[in-house]
């Protein structure tokens, strides 16, 4: 592919970079203070929320929402496609009650972002250790039966070749069945467009709206016979749809 150096481009996402970056220093000593106690994980939680309204609106983002089917009883398990580093942030904006991220552990070796997953606010996933795998959806399993929802992006990373989605794991439906907890899948249109995974000068990004699909949950009872890879393809085909509507195969 390729690619050409546009200085607006480039300007935007080092303004939404530079906004990302200083914000969240200035609400760092606040979300340290909130990650000592799990009864203050909820004020961290609403923080993130207040923190992604400012910094997206700053950086001249928005969000339009189709929403297909109502959203489950809690507790339920989100399972959206993973594009751009923005999923994360949006995420903040769409979910009003306590969710719990499953992030792979890389993260924790981010310095000042670390905190989230260290302090048990949300869990990381070795994904090449089956002992540490098995653990973290313990782990989920736990915050489920509290009430909390948990997000997990199936692809396990970013893809490369976003928006086109790479495999899913098991992970997220063998935890829908075994708990008997529904999927609420969803789509992130064109957050790659906003802000592309990559080189700062080639990739895309910039200002505009952030397009989401939020499907009809799926239910575990019905898959009891049909097992984990029907559910895992029958997901996958539900948030793919928008994907191929918008870009094609």
């Amino acid at each position: 592919m390729h690619y050409v150096w546009q200085p607006l481009r480039v300007l935007w996402k080092f303004w939404f970079f530079t906004t990302f970056v200083s914000s969240f220093i200035i609400l760092y000593p606040a979300f340290y203070f909130l990650f000592q106690k799990r009864s203050r994980f909820y004020a961290a939680y609403n923080l993130m929320r207040v923190w992604s309204y400012v910094l997206t609106t700053i950086c001249g983002l928005w969000t339009e929402i189709e929403e297909r089917g109502d959203l489950p009883k809690t507790p339920y398990i989100i399972c959206p496609n993973h594009g751009s580093y923005l999923d994360i942030i949006i995420m903040y904006r769409l979910f009003s009650r306590y969710s719990v991220f499953m992030g792979k552990a890389e993260i924790l070796t981010w310095p000042l972002f670390r905190i989230f997953f260290t302090k048990g606010m949300n869990i990381p996933v070795n994904r090449k250790n089956p002992k540490g795998a098995h653990e973290a959806l313990q782990v989920a399993k736990a915050e489920l039966a509290k009430g909390h929802n948990v997000i997990i992006f199936p692809e396990g990373t970013i893809p490369q070749t976003a928006p086109k989605m790479r495999a899913f794991k098991n992970g997220a439906f063998k935890l829908a069945l075994e708990e008997n907890i529904p999927i609420v899948p969803m789509t992130f249109v064109n957050n790659w467009r906003r802000l592309q995974a990559g080189a700062v000068l080639k990739q895309l990004g910039g200002a505009g709206p952030s397009r989401i699909v939020i499907h009809a949950p799926v239910y575990p009872k019905d898959y009891e016979q049909l097992g984990v890879v029907r559910l895992k393809q029958d997901i996958f085909e539900t948030i793919e749809e928008p994907l191929k509507r918008h870009y094609g195969d």
